[in-house]
């Protein structure tokens, strides 16, 4: 009823609830994803307290990454049956008690359910695959904008939050940053509770940008739960050249972000001498630059072909890369790793939701992008575990650096491989 009254009051005012919608999202996913880049902040205080090795602690976090995008496709799913509103509470719920069940765990098997199953379960469902149902029920015009404003919430979240939790860490203890996440995560159930909506007709509108007129789509009625859905649109989208290389593409930019700067930067700078807070201020000024590119990739991706922006964001992102291990870790040296790699962190994001939903269509996108975003996170947990061995067994991160820029370099190439919608058309009509 509240959100129903305010849509009216908005809309007296030309303001669409959609932006509402937006907002809240944008809030959750700022939250939730900061939950998820917090353990690359504890790795080191938990490992000289604990006494656990760097790999060990690795593999659990590789284990987070991995369930966190293998829950993707179905958290489409369980959205589509539940709700926006009570997934995205449960999740708040579940990060909120990993998080608090982190700080008084004294076996590995205790923080492999915190921080390995209710972290990784709870931020994926609210992944990015929370920001394409969004930006797809709620959006015909600015969609591209959206998704690029709400998947820079993600990324921003992962990192902006770092500098507090370093400075935390170092004057209070790492079990006191986790304070300010808990009470995000309490805040934003309530906020979730009365403003979420899952789809423009439950407040009386249709999607903004809709032809004026148009009646309001009536709420689909709810479905039974089929846990096949997701697998039967997997098996319909690999049957297509572009859904392998989106995933390609993909599983190398989890690899290349989450997975090797988000969860080991802070402990890379502390080889090089350098303390966790300007470590931590490093990555925050990369989420800096990363809100603006992504917000920035969405405009570019409502204007320009996504395969072309794919190649230069890729590109760009292996050459800075290449480039860390040489910056010898200094304030200049970082910040221009900072620009060049923060700009592109996800920008990927943007036409890689494009391309998607003008090869699978409108209603099947948001699943199939769960499938894409899999791989993104399987991606990240190859690079969490394997950056986790290099440092282990060869005491250096270099390895992984190099690895991971030679990808990106290969994504480039792959990306501009993706056929455009009409060439798609055209070769399914041969074919059939």
């Amino acid at each position: 009823m509240f959100a129903q009254a305010l849509s009216r009051r908005l809309d007296r005012r030309g303001i669409h609830y959609a932006w509402i919608v937006a907002a809240v999202t944008f809030c959750v996913m700022l939250t939730t994803s900061a939950a998820l880049g917090l353990p690359g902040a504890f790795l080191k205080p938990l490992t000289a307290e604990m006494g656990w090795s760097t790999d060990k602690v690795s593999s659990i976090l590789a284990f987070r990454f991995a369930l966190f995008g293998l829950m993707a496709p179905f958290s489409a799913l369980l959205m589509e049956r539940f709700g926006v509103r009570n997934v995205v509470c449960a999740a708040l719920a579940l990060i909120a008690g990993g998080m608090a069940l982190a700080t008084v765990a004294t076996e590995l098997w205790q923080l492999f359910v915190a921080w390995g199953l209710m972290l990784g379960v709870g931020s994926g469902l609210t992944a990015l695959v929370l920001a394409a149902v969004v930006a797809n029920r709620w959006f015909t015009a600015r969609r591209g904008l959206v998704i690029g404003v709400l998947t820079a919430s993600s990324a921003t979240g992962q990192l902006a939050f770092l500098p507090v939790a370093a400075w935390l860490i170092e004057h209070m203890g790492w079990r006191v940053a986790v304070l300010p996440v808990l009470a995000a995560c309490a805040t934003l159930a309530v906020v979730v509770l009365g403003l979420m909506r899952s789809r423009p007709a439950d407040v009386g509108l249709t999607a903004f940008g809709e032809a004026p007129g148009t009646a309001p789509a009536a709420p689909a009625a709810a479905a039974p739960l089929s846990w096949r859905g997701p697998f039967v649109v997997l098996r319909e989208a690999a049957r297509t050249q572009t859904f392998w290389i989106l995933a390609g593409t993909f599983f190398i930019c989890g690899l290349s972000t989450n997975g090797l700067i988000q969860t080991h930067f802070i402990a890379l700078c502390a080889d090089f001498g350098m303390s966790a807070v300007p470590a931590a201020s490093a990555l925050a000024m990369m989420g800096a630059f990363d809100f603006v590119g992504t917000i920035l990739s969405g405009w570019l991706s409502d204007r320009y072909d996504s395969r072309k922006l794919l190649f230069w964001y890729y590109g760009l992102r292996g050459l800075s890369l290449f480039w860390l291990p040489h910056s010898e870790f200094t304030l200049y040296g970082l910040s221009i790793f900072a620009m060049f790699y923060g700009l592109d962190w996800i920008a990927t994001v943007p036409p890689t939701i494009k391309l998607a939903a003008s090869t699978f269509g409108r209603e099947r996108a948001p699943m199939v992008f769960g499938w894409i975003f899999a791989a993104h996170q399987i991606g990240a947990a190859v690079a969490a575990f394997g950056a986790g061995l290099s440092r282990t067994f060869w005491l250096t991160y270099s390895p992984a650096l190099y690895v991971a820029g030679t990808a990106c370099l290969l994504a480039a190439l792959l990306a501009l491989m993706v056929r455009r919608p009409a060439q798609q058309a055209t070769a399914q009509a041969a074919s059939a």
